[in-house]
C-alpha cells in the first residue's frame, strides 16, 4: 500500500512545485523506495492538448498516448519511471466524467453535486495503481485559495482522512519575499498561505520555501512557530544554477529525511546519491562550449520547448561540453537572408509547432544546414519541413508543400508532399481520422515503432534497427515520393513496421542532417541523454574544434 504525498503551493505560482516533486521522487528513489508521480490540474480544459505553448508551455506525451501538463516531463527526467495516462488529470476531465456517468444513469437519479461525486472521482484517481510503488507523490496545480482549486483540496483532505492514520502527508510551497528596503526576508505570505491551506482543514507536514537568499535561523524559527511544524520541516529552497542540482540541494536541506520522519519511518534508509553526483559534476565541470540555434515558431516562451531545452543539456553532458542555445523566431527568415543568423552556431534545431506560420522560415532554415554542412535536427515540423525543402530544391518539386497549411491559404496549384494522416495501425487496430474531426485527442499520439534501415546513420546513433518513440502529430509525408527524393540524395532510414510511414529521413552525404516525425526530446534524461540528442551534440562539437 502505497504512502501519499500531496504537494500544493501558495503565495504566487511558478515557485517549482513540479520541480519539488520530481526531486523528492529522485531522492527516495535513492533511498531504494520505488516512486510514482501524478499531476492534477483545476483548469477546465480536458486537457493541455488544444491550449497555445503561449498560455501553458509544451504539452508531454506519454507512451499510452496522453497529453499532459510540462510537469511530468519534470517526473520522467528525475526518476525515470515512465509517466502514463493515469498520471494526469484535469477539471475538464473530472467533470466530463462525472457527466457522462450522470448520462448513463450510473448515479440512479441522484442530484450530482461537487462534494461528494466531484470529490469522490478524484479519490477515485488518486487510488489508481496504489498497491503497485512504496511513494505515491500527488502534486496539485495552481495556489492554495484559487476558486477553481477548491474541489481538488477537498478532495485530498477527505482521501488523507480516508486512510490509515500515517499514510498521507501534506508537503507545502511557498514564497520567503526579500524586501530589498528593509534587508529582510518576509515570512508573513507564507504566514497567511499556511492559514489558508489550514482553513480548508489542511495541515501541512513539512513547509518548502522559496528564497533567492538564505534563511537566517530566526526567520526559520519563527515560520514553524506560526504555521505549526517542526524547524526541521521548515525546508529552504535556494534558486539554483541549474535544475538538476535540485536533488543534491534538496538533500543537503532535509527534504527527504523530513519526509519520512513525517511517515515515521525510522531508521531511514541511506541514500545513494551518485547518479545525481555525476551529474552535477557533468554540469558544472564542462570541457568546452558548443552554440546551437533553434529555429522555432513558440521563441519568446521558453517552456514551449521545454524537453528539447532539458535534452540539448543531456547531450552536453554526454559530450561534457556545455550547450549553449538561442531562440531565433522562424518568422525572421521569412523576410531576411539567414545566414547572418545562423553563421556562427555550431548546429541548428528546428522543432515541432503547428499552423503555416513560420514554416517557410523553417524551410530556409534547413535549407542552410543542408547546404552548409551544418548539423541538423528536424523534429516534428521540422522534419516535414526539411523534406518539404528537399523537394522544392533537390527534385524539382517547386511547388511542395503540406497540406496543414497550403489548403488554407486557397492555392490552387501545389504539391501535398506532407498530407493529411486519415488512418493508421494502432498496435493491432486501425485508427481512423477526418480533417474535420475534433482538435483535442485526435491525433496520432503515443509510442509506435519504427523500423531502422541497416547501415544508416540512425542506425549507427541508435545502435539497433527497431526503437520506439513517442508521436504527436497529425500530417505525415507522402511515401509516393520517396524514389524522387532518394534519387536526389535524401534517404528515408525509418519506416513504420507496415512501411506506410515515413519516421527518419536524413542526408548521407552529410556531416550530420537527420529528421525525425517523433519526438525523441521526451524520452531524454540527464542519467541517460537520448542516443539522438548526445550525437547531435557530439557533431556540434566537432564543428566547434573546426572553427
Amino acid at each position: 500500500m502505497a504512502r501519499f504525498v500531496f504537494i500544493t503551493g501558495g503565495v504566487v505560482s511558478s515557485l517549482g512545485k513540479g520541480l519539488a516533486s520530481a526531486a523528492l521522487g529522485a531522492l527516495l528513489q535513492a533511498r531504494g523506495f520505488s516512486v510514482r508521480l501524478r499531476k492534477l490540474d483545476p483548469y477546465l480544459n480536458v486537457d493541455p492538448g488544444t491550449m497555445s505553448p503561449f498560455e501553458h508551455g509544451e504539452v508531454f506525451v506519454t507512451d499510452d498516448g496522453a497529453e499532459t501538463d510540462l510537469d511530468l516531463g519534470h517526473y520522467e527526467r528525475f526518476t525515470g519511471v515512465a509517466a502514463r495516462k493515469t498520471d494526469s488529470v484535469s477539471s475538464g476531465r473530472i467533470y466530463s466524467n462525472v457527466l457522462e456517468k450522470e448520462r448513463r444513469g450510473d448515479y440512479l437519479g441522484k442530484t450530482i453535486q461537487v462534494i461528494p461525486h466531484v470529490t469522490n472521482e478524484i479519490k477515485d484517481f488518486i487510488s489508481i495503481g496504489e498497491d503497485e510503488v512504496d511513494f505515491m507523490l500527488c502534486e496539485i496545480g495552481g495556489t492554495v485559495g484559487d476558486i477553481e482549486g477548491l474541489p481538488f483540496f477537498e478532495a485530498i483532505r477527505q482521501f488523507s482522512q480516508d486512510k490509515p492514520r500515517g499514510q498521507c502527508i501534506f508537503m507545502h510551497l511557498t514564497l520567503l519575499p526579500w524586501i530589498a528596503a528593509s534587508g529582510e526576508l518576509k515570512t508573513k505570505p507564507t504566514q497567511h498561505s499556511v492559514k489558508e491551506l489550514r482553513s480548508i482543514g489542511i495541515a501541512p507536514d513539512v513547509l518548502v520555501c522559496r528564497s533567492d537568499k538564505p534563511i537566517p535561523e530566526k526567520e526559520r524559527e519563527k515560520i514553524a512557530l506560526f504555521c505549526n511544524v517542526r524547524k526541521e520541516d521548515v525546508i529552504a529552497a535556494p534558486d539554483l544554477r541549474s535544475i538538476y542540482e535540485a536533488p543534491l540541494a534538496y538533500h543537503r536541506e532535509g527534504l527527504d529525511q523530513a519526509v519520512l520522519d513525517a511517515f515515521d519511518i525510522s531508521p531511514a534508509p541511506r541514500p545513494n546519491l551518485q547518479r545525481w553526483e555525476d551529474v552535477q559534476d557533468r554540469i558544472f565541470n564542462a570541457e568546452g562550449e558548443v552554440k546551437v540555434a533553434i529555429v522555432g515558431k513558440y521563441t519568446q516562451l521558453e517552456d514551449a520547448y521545454k524537453s528539447i531545452a532539458e535534452a540539448l543539456t543531456h547531450g552536453g553532458m554526454a559530450n561534457r561540453v556545455r550547450v549553449k542555445t538561442e531562440w531565433i523566431d522562424a518568422e525572421i527568415f521569412e523576410r531576411d537572408d539567414p545566414a547572418p543568423y545562423l553563421e556562427g552556431y555550431h548546429a541548428i534545431l528546428v522543432p515541432g509547432g503547428f499552423g503555416e506560420r513560420g514554416t517557410e522560415g523553417k524551410i530556409r532554415a534547413a535549407e542552410f544546414a543542408r547546404t552548409r554542412k551544418i548539423p541538423y535536427l528536424g523534429i516534428c515540423l521540422g522534419m516535414q519541413m526539411a523534406v518539404i525543402e528537399a523537394a522544392r530544391n533537390l527534385a524539382h518539386l517547386p511547388d511542395a508543400g503540406s497540406e496543414e497549411f497550403d489548403h488554407e491559404v486557397g492555392k490552387k496549384r501545389f504539391t501535398p508532399v506532407v498530407y493529411h494522416l486519415k488512418e493508421w495501425v494502432q498496435g493491432n487496430h486501425t485508427v481512423a481520422r477526418k480533417v474535420d474531426d475534433d482538435k483535442g485527442g485526435t491525433m496520432r499520439l503515443g509510442a509506435y515503432t519504427a523500423n531502422l534501415a541497416p547501415k544508416s546513420k540512425v542506425a549507427d546513433v541508435y545502435g539497433e534497427t527497431v526503437i520506439e518513440e513517442r508521436h504527436r502529430h497529425r500530417y505525415e509525408v507522402d511515401i509516393k515520393y520517396r524514389e524522387k527524393l532518394e534519387d536526389k540524395g535524401l534517404k528515408f532510414s525509418g519506416m513504420s513496421p507496415d512501411g506506410r510511414l515515413p519516421e527518419i529521413v536524413e542526408v548521407p552525404d552529410h556531416p550530420w542532417f537527420i529528421g525525425v516525425q517523433f519526438h525523441p526530446e521526451l524520452k531524454s534524461k540527464p542519467f541517460a541523454p537520448h542516443p539522438l540528442f548526445a550525437d547531435f551534440v557530439r557533431a556540434a562539437k566537432e564543428v566547434s574544434r573546426l572553427v
